[in-house]
């Protein structure tokens, strides 16, 4: 490709030991039917196949840029690649997830029509079990209180099924890599809240869930770093938030926490509770009748646990 030549659509994709998943990764991207695009693999320091099969498809498609550094983590990685972007329009994919072949056609005819900062659309979570692997489209957040909304939950959409206009993300500086993690939910409250943002009313974008790690370890940081997040959002965008009032935003942010270490007591996912509910302690957002649960989270770990195992005998 010519190094001057500017694509319309910037793909960037952060890449660490995705050799299983890389090629449909790839091909996904480069099989797209609006093909004016360019897509920049950042290797994340990967220690498999990775690096030469990328070399391998980079000779096979010159729109395939590649870019290298020391194993840093998915978002440095997609700072470092979107430094290198040229493309008007910029699309993030993970090296193991995949699009459907229409998807940057339809969400760029979205955004061209509307006039929106950002396009998002449907997904489906490959991998999992029941209603959380059925293909599911948002609904149409600009009908809401977009402010309220995205300070509910997590991140309104996966980080691959949304396409921005380049400008909007340097308007607001990026990826903010001081947060341990969800700084895609971050990127997104920073974007959409105060910008146009169009609903494509289709599952255009696929991602894969791995059984590898501790669940009971991600859920009290996933539920943390969310939490952080919001705290941030509400610190750093106060004229966005001050219609909801004190009540409205404790609900939101330190009442979700609470309820999220509800949701994994009840689970029985103690470890996460655990860590949860001594968060809450701290952060407010509790009344008295909660104290029987959360005080004992005072507790050493281990003997939350023994307690906690001690109650249930009791009760069965």
């Amino acid at each position: 490709m010519n190094p001057n030549y500017k694509p319309l659509v910037s793909v960037v994709m952060p890449c660490y030991n995705a050799a299983a998943y890389l090629e449909q990764a790839v091909g996904s991207v480069l099989g797209q039917t609006l093909a004016d695009l360019e897509l920049i693999v950042v290797d994340d320091g990967s220690r498999d196949a990775s690096p030469e099969i990328l070399a391998r498809l980079a000779q096979e498609d010159d729109r395939l840029r590649l870019l290298h550094q020391d194993n840093r983590g998915p978002y440095p990685a997609r700072n470092l690649g979107l430094r290198h972007a040229r493309g008007k329009y910029v699309a993030f994919l993970d090296a193991d997830d995949w699009w459907d072949r229409t998807f940057l056609e339809k969400m760029h005819r979205a955004l061209s029509e509307s006039g929106a900062d950002l396009a998002y659309c449907g997904w489906q979570n490959v991998g999992l079990e029941g209603k959380r692997g059925d293909p599911y489209v948002p609904p149409d957040y600009e009908l809401e209180d977009k402010a309220e909304r995205f300070l509910k939950a997590a991140a309104p959409w996966p980080i691959h099924a949304a396409l921005t206009r380049r400008e909007v993300i340097d308007e607001v500086g990026g990826f903010n890599v001081t947060l341990p993690t969800c700084m895609d939910y971050d990127l997104w409250l920073r974007i959409a809240v105060t910008r146009p943002i169009q609903r494509v009313p289709e599952v255009l974008a696929y991602y894969r869930h791995h059984r590898k790690g501790q669940i009971t370890d991600s859920q009290w940081r996933q539920a943390k770093n969310v939490w952080l997040v919001k705290r941030n959002f509400i610190q750093t965008h106060p004229h966005l938030i001050q219609h909801l009032g004190r009540k409205k935003l404790q609900e939101l942010t330190n009442g979700s926490l609470l309820q999220r270490g509800y949701d994994n007591f009840w689970k029985r996912d103690l470890i996460s509770a655990h860590h949860i509910f001594r968060m809450v302690l701290r952060s407010g957002g509790w009344s008295l009748r909660d104290l029987k649960y959360l005080l004992p989270a005072l507790l050493p770990l281990s003997l939350y646990l023994l307690l906690i195992g001690v109650l249930d005998r009791q009760k069965s």
